[in-house]
This record gives C-alpha cells, sequence and structure tokens, in this order.
C-alpha cells in the first residue's frame, strides 16, 4: 500500500535535513570564528605595539618605533604603502583602521616633539589563511556535511523502521478493509497479536474489538432482517388470498372502500418487507444486476401511489426528455422511486399542485410543494412534525438513502421556498439503453 506521505519518509528526511542544516550552520559559524578571531588577534597586537611604543617613547624620544616582520612603521604618508597613501593623504584621525581588500591594519598615533602622525601598518597577508586553504577549509567542511547527513539519514531510516513500521502495517492492515462492504472475517486483518504491548498494539487491540463488534452487529442486523422480512411473508400471503375472494363476491359499497383500504395497506406492507429484503442483501447485490426500463417503474409507482392525492384537487405533472435504462436492481429501484412519489403525494396540501415528476437521462425527480415557507429540509421536518402530520419526512426517505448507498445510486432533496426537489440520480457507466422520447 503506497502512502503519499509517509510517516517513515517523513522521519527519514528529517533526520537528514537536521543534519544537514546543523552541518551546514556550524561550518559557516566555524569559518566566521576563524575570520573575527583572525582580525581581533592582529589589532590587539597592533595596540600593544602602538601602546608599547608610545610608553618607550615617553622615556627615551629617540626609541625606535615599532617594528617586525608584518609590522611597519612610517612618519611620512609618502612612504606608506600605495594602497595607502591617498588615504594617509587626508590626515586621517588617530585611531585604528582595517582595509580587507589589500589586508592591511593601520595604527595612526600622534607622538614626537613636535607632534606628528605615525602609521604602524600590519600587512597580514602572510599571517591570515590565503584563498586556497580557504576553499580546502570549505571542502573539507562540505564534505564532513555531506557524511554527517548520510549517517543521519541512514540513523533515520534504521529509527523510522523500528520505531513507525508497526504504525505502517496497521494502517495497511486496516487500509485493506472496505468499510462499505464488511465481512465477518474482516476484524482478523489486524492481527492485534502480531503487536507489541505499546500505544500501537493497544490501538490495533481497540480497532481489532471494535471491528469485530461491528461485524457482528451488521450480521445480526442482516439475518434479523432477512428473517423477519421472510416471516412477515406469510400472513400478507394469507390475506392476498382473502382479499382475491372478497374481490370476487359482491360487496356493498362501503365493504368494497373497505377491502380497497386493507388491499392498498397489504400493499403498503409488502413494499415495506421487499425494502427490507432489498437491504438485507447488502453483501451480494452484485448478483441482482438485470436491465431495466425506468419510465414503466415510474408510471407504475404513479398509479400506485396515485389515491393519496384524493380529494386534494392536486395533478400530476409527468415530462420525459429520455427514456433511460439501467443495468442493476429494478425492485430497489421500484422501491426508491415509490417512496419518493409516495412522499411527495402525502405531502402535498391541497390546491397545492401540481407534482411534477420528471424522467432525465441520468435522473428523476419529484417536485411538490409543501405549503410551508421554509428553506431548509430539517426545518420543513421539524415543522411537519409539530403540525398535522406525525412525521417529517417518514421512513421512506431514509429508506431511499440506504437503497442509493448499497446500489450505487445519488439522493439529494433540497427545500426552496417550500418548493422540494428530491432526485434520485445515478452514473453513466450504470446506463446500457437510451432512447430519446418526446416530453408528455
Amino acid at each position: 500500500m503506497m502512502f503519499r506521505h509517509s510517516l517513515r519518509t517523513r522521519v527519514v528526511f528529517a533526520f537528514g535535513l537536521f543534519a544537514a542544516l546543523l552541518g551546514i550552520i556550524s561550518g559557516f559559524g566555524m569559518l566566521a570564528t576563524l575570520r573575527v578571531t583572525e582580525d581581533r588577534m592582529v589589532e590587539r597586537q597592533l595596540r600593544l605595539s602602538v601602546t608599547d611604543y608610545i610608553g618607550r617613547s615617553g622615556v627615551d624620544p629617540g626609541a625606535a618605533p615599532p617594528h617586525s616582520a608584518f609590522l611597519k612603521s612610517y612618519r611620512e604618508p609618502v612612504d606608506l604603502p600605495a594602497a595607502l597613501r591617498n588615504w594617509a593623504a587626508g590626515s586621517p584621525d588617530d585611531g585604528y583602521y582595517e582595509f580587507q581588500s589589500d589586508e592591511l591594519h593601520v595604527a595612526v598615533v600622534t607622538t614626537g616633539e613636535p607632534p606628528r602622525p605615525l602609521y604602524v601598518v600590519a600587512d597580514v597577508s602572510e599571517i591570515e589563511a590565503s584563498a586556497t586553504e580557504e576553499a580546502w577549509w570549505i571542502i573539507g567542511l562540505v564534505t564532513i556535511v555531506a557524511i554527517l547527513t548520510v549517517l543521519a539519514i541512514v540513523l533515520g531510516a534504521f529509527i523510522s523502521r523500528r520505531a513507525i513500521d508497526p504504525v505502517v502495517r496497521l494502517a495497511e492492515a486496516v487500509g485493506g478493509i472496505n468499510p462499505e462492504q464488511l465481512s465477518d472475517d474482516d476484524w482478523r486483518r489486524v492481527k492485534a497479536g502480531n503487536f507489541h504491548d505499546d500505544e500501537v498494539g493497544l490501538l490495533a487491540r481497540t480497532l481489532e474489538k471494535t471491528l469485530k463488534r461491528i461485524c457482528a452487529f451488521i450480521d445480526r442486523e442482516r439475518y434479523f432482517t432477512n428473517a423477519a422480512s421472510h416471516e412477515l411473508r406469510t400472513p400478507i400471503t394469507v390475506i392476498t388470498g382473502a382479499l382475491e375472494l372478497l374481490e370476487r363476491a359482491e360487496l356493498p359499497n362501503n365493504a368494497s372502500r373497505a377491502v380497497g383500504r386493507i388491499e392498498r395497506a397489504t400493499i403498503d406492507m409488502q413494499t415495506t418487507i421487499d425494502m427490507f429484503l432489498c437491504l438485507s442483501r447488502e453483501s451480494d447485490d452484485s448478483s441482482y444486476s438485470e436491465h431495466f426500463e425506468v419510465g414503466p417503474l415510474v408510471e407504475h409507482a404513479i398509479e400506485q401511489q396515485r389515491h393519496l392525492l384524493a380529494n386534494k384537487n392536486v395533478s400530476v405533472d409527468v415530462k420525459r426528455s429520455s427514456n433511460p435504462s439501467l443495468l442493476g436492481h429494478p425492485q430497489a429501484f421500484a422501491i426508491a422511486v415509490g417512496n419518493l412519489i409516495r412522499n411527495a403525494f402525502e405531502h402535498t396540501p391541497h390546491d397545492q399542485g401540481p407534482v411534477s415528476v420528471r424522467i432525465d437521462r441520468h435522473e428523476v425527480s419529484v417536485r411538490n410543494h409543501s405549503g410551508l415557507e421554509v428553506n431548509d429540509p430539517e426545518e420543513l421536518s421539524r415543522r411537519r412534525s409539530r403540525g398535522s402530520e406525525t412525521q417529517g419526512f417518514g421512513l421512506g426517505l431514509g429508506i431511499v438513502e440506504r437503497l442509493c448507498e448499497n446500489y450505487g445510486w445519488t439522493f439529494t432533496l433540497d427545500v426552496n421556498r417550500g418548493a422540494v426537489d428530491a432526485c434520485l440520480s445515478w452514473e453513466p457507466r450504470h446506463l446500457n439503453v437510451d432512447r430519446a422520447t418526446p416530453g408528455r
């Protein structure tokens, strides 16, 4: 598993960078210290020589001025080295001067009777390190810095391998788990027993226990949903059979209406059971891929839920810009679309139509007006819960979200000034056939 920002690489880079910076700063600091030390030593010797001469000349006016292999004394500016003559012609004040370009240090002191300036010149060109020697010093320092950097990188690699390798192994183990489809044995990938009794080991054991509990919970939920759905099918089958017998008999109008309500409730219950069955197949949904037409499923859902608009004076406006086909789970798609349409029909107030159903190439959208001037889905849900409705958006939209998550579709809900726009869309890769159909 490749990491874009590897901890191990960052540790090695930090060690190498620290060693390189430390070596460079230390090397240049050493060179600067040598230069400053040389200048201070020359200046101090020059001061001591001048002080000694002043003391001697006070006792013996004819005392010889300072003179040595690198010190020379001059009374007249014309006798100075050529580089200093123009400077001395300006009658500089007593003091100490440095001319780095010519590697000369000069002390000016007024002595004698009558007082005259004495120029004591120190030529340090033979004392200080030459350019060649400085070059070799720099080469040596660069070599030392390079060696230290390499050693730091090696040390950083060793330390990172020992310290960070458990973290890397744990990350690789966790990264191999698909959180969208956890299986019963995914918690075994962590292998907490392979880690030491330290912080990483504690994290590994905690992750293993957590994943084990999650996998067990998912397995129990899937088993319960599947078992409960199948158990509920038996009474639904009995009720459906009884309704078929009642439909054949001649019943009064009131009884016929009651049978119709029972039939619709039975269909709703069957739809709920089918929802649970679809959700319980999360681990093997790939085996339920089938080509189906979107349009007929939408029209069937509209007709199935049209009774919810009775006595509301609300029309349904269906528009098609295309006739898309999908490769997926038709039953799950029909349940999702049916819930969107049911929710729109159920929550559209009297005379607040029409309910618009639009079928496009990549989506099915259902738009209705809630009768409440709000711009937020959560606020609309709270307002409905406080009003006459017993639920906000209901269990249906929660089921739609779960189905879309399981089967790779996208569900969005937008509320603008009370207008609710619910949209179920899919990626082009899910398309199999798309035939243009005129709108109606």
